[in-house]
């Protein structure tokens, strides 16, 4: 069944698209939910001005994905967590941590654009995905530290500067 989209639909397409989808999907979820009507010439003209607004609208989007994707590529993330002697979390680390390390870094990154299979649970380094938009990536370097041992560190450098 082809329907006519009314708002962008992720993994299906943009706002103005026709598009075909099995008849369920249709009657189910894309008319119900208005994402869909059914497609006239009428409408689909009707739609052809707001539909170039969006795709240009679209277009600086992802734009200024691509440049926030460029500055975080190959970034670092070190966090710390309490762990025992195993290297095992006592908790885990989850996408909203990842995202506001690099926030508190400088980098325009929101919680949804890190993509974990899932959470982290032991002491290590990861690559972790960033999906910003359609076909915009980047990957950083998650770190995983154990709480004491980031502390002694610390501690380390703090009595390093007060001798010198």
């Amino acid at each position: 069944m082809n329907v006519l989209l009314c708002e962008d639909v992720e993994n299906l397409g943009w706002y103005g698209e026709v598009v075909k989808v099995s008849e369920g999907y249709a009657r189910n979820y894309l008319l119900p939910q208005r994402l869909a009507i059914v497609p006239s010439e009428a409408k689909i003209k009707s739609m052809a001005a707001e539909k170039a607004k969006r795709d240009e609208q679209r277009k600086v989007v992802i734009e200024n994905f691509k440049k926030a994707a460029e500055a975080v590529e190959n970034a670092e993330v070190v966090l710390a967590a309490k762990a025992n002697e195993q290297g095992h979390l006592f908790g885990s680390i989850a996408e909203k941590e990842i995202a506001a390390n690099l926030r508190s870094q400088g980098f325009q990154v929101e919680d949804k654009f890190v993509q974990l299979d899932s959470h982290i649970k032991e002491v290590g380094e990861r690559t972790v995905k960033l999906k910003f938009a359609y076909d915009v990536f980047a990957t950083v370097k998650v770190i995983v530290v154990p709480e004491a041992a980031s502390t002694e560190a610390a501690n380390e450098s703090k009595e390093g500067q007060q001798t010198e």
